[in-house]
């Protein structure tokens, strides 16, 4: 330690101590809001994976299943039989969408997780400084 360091009171290392957890404390938060933020906004885009699953699935059934249905009757297939298969496969596709869109939306994938680690880190270092003193 430097002489300056030496001649410190303890009131003015306790000061010092308080202000450095209290930078700490407010970085921390910073980060969570941050975190928080980009989290809500991937949730956002998940709801309109979700939104746009729906959306393209009701269209396609409306007017591709139509012209399909038709296509494949034409082939000599029943045309009862033309439209189950061409309900099944848009059925599928929607499905696809939508399952992507909720795993994405999943509670823990908005967790702030980059934060909660830091706090730890931070409490660990704290204790370790205690500790040695």
């Amino acid at each position: 330690m430097s002489a300056p360091d030496q001649n410190k009171s303890t009131g003015t290392l306790i000061s010092d101590a308080m202000n450095n957890v209290s930078a700490l404390v407010r970085n921390e938060v910073d980060l969570a809001r941050a975190e928080v933020s980009e989290n809500a906004s991937r949730a956002g885009v998940a709801l309109g994976l979700i939104a746009g699953a729906a959306i393209v699935a009701l269209v396609a059934l409306n007017v591709l299943a139509a012209a399909l249905v038709s296509a494949l009757a034409e082939t000599g297939l029943e045309p009862g039989w033309a439209a189950l298969i061409v309900g099944v496969v848009l059925a599928i596709v929607g499905y696809a969408m939508f399952s992507k869109g909720t795993s994405d939306l999943k509670l823990s994938s908005l967790a702030p997780t980059r934060t909660a680690k830091n706090v730890q880190r931070d409490a660990e270092a704290v204790k370790g400084a205690y500790d040695d003193k």
